[in-house]
Order: C-alpha cells, then sequence, then structure tokens
C-alpha cells in the first residue's frame, strides 16, 4: 500500500505532480517490514562464526525503520545506507531511500533510487506505483508513466495504478487518455474516491463542469470524508458565481465530517464575505473563537466584517484588542488609522499612523495613508514629508506620487510639483494620472506646449481619460484657439461623466468661444444648477449675457462671481471697462472680502 496526501489548498483541488502519492518518510508504509522482532545479542558461537550478510542486511534495515519511526532521519539514511552496501539490490532499501530523498526535496537522489527500484521484473505494483509517484514529483512525468504501465501490466485488476497514471496524463494535457486511464480505474475500484475525484479533475480541464460536479458528488458518496471532492465542487460552484451552493458544500463538510477544520471554516467566512452575508461570516468567526478564544486571525476578520458593515465602534474595539496582545502588528494599526479616519475622529487616525512610523519608520502604508489624510486636512507640507518617504520606500507605487505632486501644487511648489509627477512617470511611463497631472503642473508654470503633450500623453493611453479630455478641451477653449477641437474634447468629456457640472461648463464655454451663444446659455445654466455657488461658472455666465447685450444680467451675474472670490482684479477691472458702477463699493462686496480676511486671520493663527 502507498500513503497519499490531501489538499486543503482554497482551490480544492491536489496540486500538480505526484501529490497523489507522495511517500510517507515518517510512517511505516508498504515497503516497511514485519512488525519488529526483538533483536537478541549474538551468540558466542555467532561471534565466533562469521556473520550471514543477509542477516546483517536486515538488521541495518530494521534499525533504519526504526529511526525512521522516530523521525530520526540522518539515523535512517546512515543505516538504509549500510543495509545497502551488504545488499546492493535491495529494492525495499531502495524505496525507502528514494522516499526519504523526495521528502527532503532531494530530488536527484531520489530520482536515482526511485530508477533502481524500477530496473527488472518482479517489483510490487505498489512499489511500482509509489516510484512512479516520486518520479512525476521530480518532473519525470515519462518516466513514471512507465512504472505505472509496469504495474499495471503486472496485475491489471489494481485500479489504484490507473488514478495515478490520469491524473500525470491530465497535467500533460492529454485529456482522451486520461479519462480513459481513470474510467478503467473505475471498472476495477468503483468504490475508489480518488478515482471518481480525478474524472472530476478531467471533466473540469475539459469544460464539462456539470459532469466534474458529479464525479465529485460520487466521490463524496462512496467516502463521505474524502475532503479534496468538497473543496472542489465548492470552487466549481464560486467560478460559476453559484455562491449559495458552494457554501452549501463547505457546511455540509463542516456539520458532517470535521467541525474543527480552520481552514474550511475561514473559507466559508470568505464566501459569506463575498456574498453580503455578513452574519453567516460573523457567526462562523464566532465558533472558531469558541474554539479558541486566542484566535487572532479570526477577531480580525471580525473587525474587518464589522467595518463593511459601518460598525466602526465594534471593528475598532477588536482590533484594539488585537494590538494589547500584539502590540507590533502594524497592518492592524494601520487598518485601525483607517477605520478612525471613517468616524471622522482625525486626531486618533493621526496619532495611529504617527505611532506606527515610531515602530517602524519604513512602514510605507502609514507613511503614505498620513500622507493623504493630512493632505486631504489642507496640510500640505506635512503631507509632502511623508508622502516624499512613502516615493522614497516604494517608487514602484504612482499614488504617492500623484498626492505628493497634488500637495507640491497646492503649496504654490509647481517646480516640486513638476519634478514629482516626472519621477512617478519614470517609474510608471503608462499611467494616464500621471501624465494627466504633470499638465496641470506645466500649466501652472505657463509651458502650454508641455501642457498639451502631457495631456495627449494622457489620451493616448486612456481615450477615455475625462478629466484629460476636460482639461485639454476647455484649455483651447479658453485661449480662443482649436475651437472645434475643444469642442469635439468637451463633448465626449461630457458623455462619459453628464453629471459633472464642471465639464458642462467647460462645454458651454467652448460654444461661447465659437460663436453659439445660444447653446453656451444652455449649458452654463445648466452647470450652474449643478454646481451652485462656483465664481468661474458665474463669471461665465456673466460674459455670456455681456455679448447677449443683458447688461444688468451679466452685471448680477459678475457680482455674485466677486462674492464668491473678491479678489478676482481681472473682473473688477472688467466692471470698470464696462463702464458699470465700481463693484467694490458694494455692500455685498464689502462684505465678503471681510469674510474671507477673517478666514485668513484664523489659517494664520492655527498651529
Amino acid at each position: 500500500m502507498t500513503c497519499g496526501s490531501r489538499s486543503s489548498t482554497g482551490s480544492g483541488f491536489l496540486p500538480q505532480g505526484a501529490s497523489w502519492l507522495i511517500p510517507c518518510v515518517l510512517v511505516a508504509c508498504a515497503a516497511a517490514p514485519q512488525p519488529q522482532k526483538t533483536v537478541q545479542p549474538p551468540t558466542a558461537a555467532q561471534q565466533l562464526s562469521p556473520a550471514a550478510p543477509e542477516s546483517d542486511a536486515t538488521y541495518h534495515f530494521m534499525m533504519g525503520h526504526q529511526a525512521e519511526l522516530s523521525q530520526d532521519i540522518e539515523t535512517a539514511l546512515k543505516e538504509y545506507q549500510a543495509a545497502l552496501k551488504i545488499d546492493p539490490k535491495s529494492r525495499e532499501v531502495q524505496s525507502r531511500l528514494a522516499a526519504i530523498y523526495f521528502a527532503l526535496g532531494d530530488f536527484p537522489q531520489a530520482v536515482r533510487y526511485a530508477e533502481e527500484v524500477g530496473e527488472g521484473t518482479g517489483q510490487e505494483p505498489q512499489v511500482l506505483t509509489q516510484m512512479a509517484g516520486i518520479l512525476a514529483g521530480a518532473g519525470k512525468a515519462d518516466h513514471a508513466l512507465e512504472l505505472l504501465d509496469k504495474a499495471i501490466d503486472r496485475t491489471p485488476e489494481r485500479g489504484e495504478s490507473y488514478f495515478p497514471k490520469g491524473l500525470i496524463l491530465l497535467n500533460q494535457k492529454r485529456i482522451a487518455e486520461a479519462e480513459q486511464a481513470v474510467k478503467k480505474g473505475l471498472q476495477y475500484s468503483s468504490d475508489s474516491p480518488i478515482g471518481h475525484y480525478y474524472l472530476g479533475r478531467i471533466s473540469l480541464e475539459a469544460g464539462n463542469t456539470d459532469q466534474a460536479i458529479t464525479s465529485f458528488d460520487r466521490a463524496i458518496t462512496v467516502n463521505p470524508a474524502f475532503e479534496p471532492a468538497y473543496l472542489a465542487q465548492a470552487s466549481v460552484f464560486e467560478s460559476r458565481q453559484e455562491k449559495d451552493k458552494a457554501i452549501a458544500i463547505l457546511r455540509k463538510y463542516l456539520e458532517q465530517v470535521n467541525p474543527r477544520n480552520r481552514d474550511i471554516r475561514q473559507h466559508l467566512v470568505q464566501l459569506y464575505i463575498a456574498t453580503k452575508d455578513y452574519a453567516g461570516g460573523l457567526a462562523e468567526l464566532e465558533t472558531m473563537l469558541q474554539d479558541n478564544p486566542g484566535d487572532l486571525d479570526a477577531q480580525l476578520r471580525m473587525a474587518l466584517i464589522y467595518g463593511e458593515m459601518k460598525e466602526f465602534a465594534k471593528a475598532i474595539s477588536r482590533l484594539t484588542d488585537i494590538l494589547n496582545a500584539k502590540p507590533a502588528e502594524l497592518k492592524v494599526r494601520d487598518y485601525l488609522g483607517y477605520l478612525y479616519e471613517e468616524t471622522k475622529d482625525f486626531p486618533k487616525a493621526i496619532e495611529t499612523y504617527r505611532y506606527n512610523i515610531q515602530l517602524d519608520p519604513k512602514f510605507s502604508d502609514s507613511h503614505i495613508h498620513l500622507g493623504v489624510l493630512l493632505y486631504r486636512l489642507k496640510q500640505f507640507p506635512q503631507a509632502a514629508t511623508h508622502l516624499g518617504e512613502a516615493v522614497h520606500l516604494v517608487p514602484k507605487q504612482p499614488e504617492p506620487h500623484i498626492v505628493l505632486g497634488l500637495a507640491h501644487l497646492q503649496n504654490d511648489q509647481f517646480e516640486k510639483a513638476a519634478q514629482a509627477f516626472e519621477e512617478g512617470i519614470r517609474h510608471h511611463p503608462k499611467n494616464a494620472d500621471l501624465h494627466f497631472n504633470l499638465g496641470t503642473a506645466y500649466d501652472k508654470l505657463n509651458r502650454f506646449e508641455d501642457v498639451e503633450h502631457a495631456m495627449e500623453t494622457a489620451l493616448s493611453l486612456d481615450p477615455h481619460h475625462a478629466d484629460a479630455l476636460n482639461y485639454l478641451g476647455y484649455s483651447y477653449a479658453d485661449r480662443g484657439i482649436k475651437i472645434d477641437q475643444a469642442l469635439s474634447l468637451t463633448k465626449r468629456a461630457v458623455a462619459l461623466k453628464p453629471e459633472n457640472g464642471y465639464y458642462i461648463d467647460s462645454l458651454g464655454w467652448a460654444f461661447y468661444k465659437s460663436g453659439m451663444l445660444t447653446e453656451a446659455l444652455t449649458e452654463i445654466r445648466k452647470a450652474v444648477t449643478m454646481v451652485g455657488d462656483d465664481p468661474v461658472i458665474y463669471e461665465h455666465l456673466g460674459d455670456i449675457y455681456m455679448r447677449q447685450e443683458k447688461s444688468s444680467d451679466a452685471r448680477d451675474a459678475w457680482l455674485h462671481s466677486l462674492e464668491l472670490d473678491p479678489s478676482n482684479d481681472k473682473l473688477l477691472q472688467r466692471f470698470r471697462e464696462q463702464g458699470m458702477t465700481n463693484p467694490a463699493y458694494e455692500e455685498r462686496i464689502q462684505q465678503a472680502k471681510r469674510r474671507v480676511a477673517e478666514k485668513t486671520q484664523g489659517q494664520l493663527a492655527t498651529p
């Protein structure tokens, strides 16, 4: 008999190669001798007479086998080698050496001994099958097939020799031959779960999932405890997006076979999360924690589910318990920081990220998350510090480059912004967002040719990059150049994101520049409705009214624009040029200026 292995991998399939017959090194297999007899010391007569070589070989074999049982592999190898030195043709010894070397990962030695066992005739079929497993696992599939054919020729009615042959043929994509071999084996061993399981594997490879499910079900019927068939069947249902059926299969295994199988219960939790059955996932995790209250992984999964459910207080409590037990778990604390952000407790989020960085200054995730949070809080210099460290630690991530450049832009450090985006492009030349943002930095530096090139590059990488379409189209319209392209670009942007009021304003402005005032007014009014108070859009609205000789409407729109942005000196100049009353004397504009001054003083007073 040979000793097989079972897989509990998430895919539900045994590993490729010879996992179907990995030799058991640390337990007795068929090649091992019968129950050991006590080895008596030699008698005086025996000491005086020459020792029989066969007796010495048997002694060393038994000692090697005893060492193997005791997991003393070094002694086992030594004793087996001693036995082989006395009896160089012993297939029993060679097979044990092949098994041990295979388990140790020494494939050349394992192959050497397995091939020696396979030479000649007279071997037991189960030994040939075991050696075939070693050869297949070491990449000698064709030689393994030769040994399996020899085993089949010796005992054709032994089904167990056909199944590994089928698996090797399957791995070689010889589907029809594989199916033929396994079905032949099932004729002799119809109650073999491994045979039905392999037949299911073959059906999957052939694209027949219904037949695969039937075969896996048959394997379970033959042996209700055969774990790989449950996993394989669940995997098929998952691939067919029938997650409820996959859940039912795994629940059946836990209820009827092994309720303490942690791997399967974890897989079940993942399926519950995928189907948004958070209550089901929590129930499984509670079961795991009843078995092992100190299971930190189960606690973490619970926290993740609570996070998905927006029950942030419960999630934070779980994570805090984990960190009390393992304060060095940086990823756990990083997620805790995210949860604090979700609850708008920004001081605690900042404190959490900074604590991680104190523990490990090279932990890039917390540098990134802290930098992004500080950027959102408009603390641009501090954001740039952490994002700069992040791009140094993980230059292969494009996002830190982007936010670093944006922080420099917000800080009016346009050269630094361009450099940040350019450095990001050096690592990620095909990232459209980096090229787009580089174009915005070039715009601030009055390098319009470079703006065009950057935006065109972004669009060549992503023709549906709505921001690049809008930016380039508006840039053309605002400069009064390439108006036909401006209209085309802004129309494409609006088609991609019709709910974006700023894109609609760009389209309206392109209509205005092309002299299509009716269309321009329609779009700008729509933009006002969608965006609300935006000084640029109201300025555009006033420009359209002025071109239509609606001076009163134009003056109202411009005044509203100045209320929103009283620092717009160019618009103030246009008031004077149009002969309108100086808006600086308007009470609404004076109030707006006071609000801006108070806000600026408050920001300066904030540390």
